[in-house]
């Protein structure tokens, strides 16, 4: 599957201000939530509806309806968390899991440390959160794990993602689809996205 990048002069302003290395926490926060709702409206486009029968003032209509529990979101510790709010406002009765993954400051490795999923996560449409898809590594580790839990369908949100890491998601998990704000440039000898925004995590947390 093809990446969705999301084009919107919008979703540039938004971006903009999150590139700043001048935007403080508050602000950083609200955008990386307001980025996630869109995010997640653009990735439920394909959401099947229930039909129900509802009561307006002026008739009873027939009309479409979500099962909310059919779904579930997954961020990746720490910064995925940043993403959360943003989806729940969207779909707020879906259910959460946690991945909690590091990267190895020498390997560039993800080192994975906590994993835990809502009962009946197979049942469920998993959509994985992280702000940054950088090399892929944690974002095929998490597909992973889900996938030995027997999930079947799993599509992955993030703000910004470099080339180097959806080639490498792509042909892992192909079936997998990527929704992300922005494709950037590159990575650098370090492995962060140029241009990127630097460290989500720390400039959703304000540790540095």
């Amino acid at each position: 599957m093809k990446t969705i990048e999301l084009k919107h002069p919008l979703i540039e302003h938004k971006l903009a201000i999150l590139r700043d290395r001048k935007t403080g926490t508050k602000e950083f926060r609200e955008i990386i939530k307001e980025i996630s709702m869109f995010l997640c409206y653009e990735a439920m486009s394909d959401a099947k509806l229930d039909e129900v029968t509802v009561e307006t003032p002026i008739e009873k209509m027939k009309t479409g309806k979500l099962n909310e529990d059919n779904y579930a979101f997954v961020p990746i510790l720490r910064a995925g968390m940043g993403m959360l709010e943003g989806v729940i406002n969207v779909i707020p009765n879906a259910k959460i899991g946690h991945i909690g993954m590091y990267r190895d400051e020498k390997t560039f490795e993800p080192i994975n440390y906590f994993f835990k999923v809502p009962k009946k996560i197979e049942k469920k449409e998993v959509v994985i959160l992280d702000p940054m898809l950088a090399t892929g590594g944690s974002a095929i580790d998490a597909i992973d794990l889900l996938k030995s839990k027997g999930v079947k369908k799993i599509k992955f949100l993030c703000i910004i993602a470099a080339p180097e890491g959806i080639k490498k998601v792509e042909k892992k998990h192909p079936d997998v689809q990527i929704y992300c704000a922005s494709i950037d440039s590159h990575l650098n000898e370090n492995k962060y996205i140029v241009p990127g925004l630097g460290d989500a995590g720390d400039r959703i947390f304000g540790t540095k």
